[in-house]
């Protein structure tokens, strides 16, 4: 029994490093379709959304991915929610991609991202509380707590 649940473990284990290392990288070309910055120059704040036809659009940082997600007509015309396959941010300590709707978003830190003040991605809400007092950070966010006014409001430096 502590064999068969040991196998599983590890089979589970690889099955999520296996689908981390299945998001998609930017290229050295591919242009973030909110600020047109080169994505692949800044490689510590990527942020991903994939769609089920396989093809994905790449961010400079996770601030304007939730621009794009929730102005979709505006940045990708055609493209539907429903058609989102996943969507990942890199966390900041270990630098690997994760799920977007189950990280933590500090904001107000004194940790800039390539365009200014920026939601900082982390992996559990444990890293985020120290990340939070680490580098005086204003507030916690968990995915579906951003919403297009505070978006606003860290663009423009008032987390």
């Amino acid at each position: 029994m502590l064999r068969r649940s040991l196998i599983l473990c590890g089979l589970l284990f690889c099955a999520v490093a296996g689908f981390a290392q299945n998001v998609p990288r930017p290229g050295p070309k591919d242009l973030c379709p909110v600020c047109g910055m080169l994505v692949s120059k800044y490689p510590n704040w990527v942020a991903v959304v994939t769609w089920k036809d396989g093809h994905a659009h790449f961010f400079d940082g996770a601030k304007d991915m939730f621009k794009f997600l929730h102005d979709l007509p505006k940045f990708a015309p055609g493209h539907r929610k429903e058609d989102i396959g996943g969507i990942y941010v890199t966390d900041f300590y270990n630098l690997e991609r994760i799920d977007a709707r189950q990280a933590w978003f500090v904001t107000g830190s004194d940790v800039l991202g390539p365009m200014g003040h920026e939601f900082v991605p982390l992996a559990t809400r444990a890293d985020a509380d120290d990340f939070l007092k680490d580098h005086k950070g204003r507030a916690i966010f968990a995915f579906g707590g951003v919403t297009p006014p505070v978006v606003e409001r860290v663009d423009t430096g008032k987390p």
